[in-house]
Formats: C-alpha cells, sequence, structure tokens
C-alpha cells in the first residue's frame, strides 16, 4: 500500500477534527514533563476540548483550503492543536493560562471563529470571558430594569384597581410592552424562573448577539455591556 494511501485517513481524521471548530490553537509543546502534559490534557479533556498531536505535512494538507491554513507557515517542530467546537476562547484562556504557569509550553497562534491570531493576538482572546459568563452578564443587565419597571405597573395597577393596561396607558408605554413586562416579573418573582427564562419571555435575541453576530470576538465583549436601551432598540427594529 502506497504511503499516501496510508496517511489519507489521518488526514481525514484531522478534517474531521476541525471542520466546526470555533478555535483551534496552534502550541509547541517541546520542554513539557511526562506530569505537565498529563496536566494540561486533563485540564483541557473537562472543558471539553480536543488536544492532539499529529505530523506537520498531514496538518499542512488537511488545513489547505480552509481558513486553518494561515497556520501552515508557523507547522515547524513539535506542534500539537486544541480544538474547541463549543467555545471561541476556551481553549485560548486555558492554554494561556497553562503557559504562564509552565513558560515550556508556548502558544504559537490560532484560529478563532474563522480569524488568525499570532501569538499576541491569542493572548487578548484569552482575556474574553466564555460565551456562558457573556451571556450570563447580558442577561442580568436586562433582567433588573425590566423586573423594576414591572413592579411599578402592578403597583400602580393594584393601587388604583385597574387592568394593568390601563396603568400602561397611565405611564404612556405601549399596552404589550406592559403585559409582556408583567409576565416577566411573574416569571422571576412568582416562579423563581432562571434568567435564560426571563430573556425569553421579553423575546430579546440575546443569544444573537453572541451566536449570529459577525463580529470579532472582542467585539463581543462590548455586546455585553450594551444599554437596555439600546438592546430594546435593537429589538424593535428587528
Amino acid at each position: 500500500m502506497a504511503k499516501v494511501e496510508l496517511k489519507q485517513p489521518i488526514i481525514d481524521e484531522i478534517s474531521a477534527l476541525v471542520k466546526d471548530a470555533q478555535s483551534v490553537v496552534l502550541v509547541d509543546y517541546r520542554g513539557l514533563t511526562v506530569e505537565e502534559d498529563t496536566r494540561l490534557r486533563r485540564q483541557l479533556r473537562e472543558a471539553g476540548i480536543s488536544y492532539k498531536v499529529y505530523k506537520n505535512t498531514l496538518m499542512t494538507r488537511a488545513f489547505q483550503g480552509t481558513d486553518l491554513e494561515a497556520l501552515n507557515s508557523l507547522l515547524k517542530g513539535p506542534n500539537a492543536i486544541a480544538v474547541c467546537n463549543e467555545d471561541a476562547t476556551t481553549a485560548a484562556g486555558i492554554l494561556t493560562k497553562f503557559a504562564k504557569e509552565v513558560p515550556a509550553l508556548e502558544v504559537k497562534a490560532g484560529v478563532v471563529e474563522g480569524t488568525f491570531y499570532d501569538a499576541t493576538g491569542m493572548k487578548a482572546v484569552a482575556d474574553v470571558p466564555p460565551r456562558d459568563v457573556l451571556l450570563g452578564r447580558l442577561l442580568g443587565s436586562m433582567q433588573s430594569p425590566i423586573v423594576n419597571f414591572a413592579r411599578v405597573l402592578k403597583q400602580i395597577a393594584e393601587k388604583e384597581d385597574v387592568p394593568v393596561a390601563d396603568a400602561a396607558v397611565k405611564e404612556d408605554v405601549p399596552v404589550a410592552d406592559a403585559a409582556e413586562k408583567v409576565e416577566v416579573a411573574d416569571a422571576a418573582e412568582k416562579v423563581e424562573a432562571p434568567v435564560a427564562d426571563v430573556a425569553e419571555k421579553v423575546e430579546v435575541p440575546v443569544a444573537d448577539a453572541v451566536e449570529k453576530s459577525e463580529a470579532s470576538v472582542a467585539d463581543v465583549v462590548e455586546k455585553a455591556e450594551v444599554p437596555v436601551a439600546d438592546a430594546a432598540e435593537k429589538k424593535e427594529e428587528e
């Protein structure tokens, strides 16, 4: 059997591994002790990140014609790749932190959401919180004003013994918005629903801010700080 035929299954394996990756980080692992390598692999595995060592020539062929082709010029010496399908920044965060503790590990570069970052760029990517943390911050910032406003409407309705719709008119807000916000308050106060459910009830496209946005990873941090008013405007525009 020809060497090419023997190598093709491995090339196909690499291609399948990185096909749906949110991030692929290239590292030079030379100098790591067995204990250090084992500890690094465990941390990555527990975070749902695949960590593989392949020959440079095979990675070069697998990366050809993809966003990862930008890494080919760096495929010299012993290399490993950390591949994450769930989150764009977790792998960079773990590897960068480990490299600070164990300087023998070198983070050489990476491709995050289709964009190439050199070693310096990967340090910046590592500082971006994971997606679930960003969503938590955004949801938290949006929930509090909505619930407070809903309380005001309910208090007016109860005090004056009028429907919520009338209370909304007194506050000069759309009836639909008032009913929507009272529903949120009920979910948060009476049912003790998770924050994610509260956001879903007001139909704010929070997930779109992270999943569907074409902004870079660094821009996602800015989206987490968007004022509620701006989020509402975005909702109306959609």
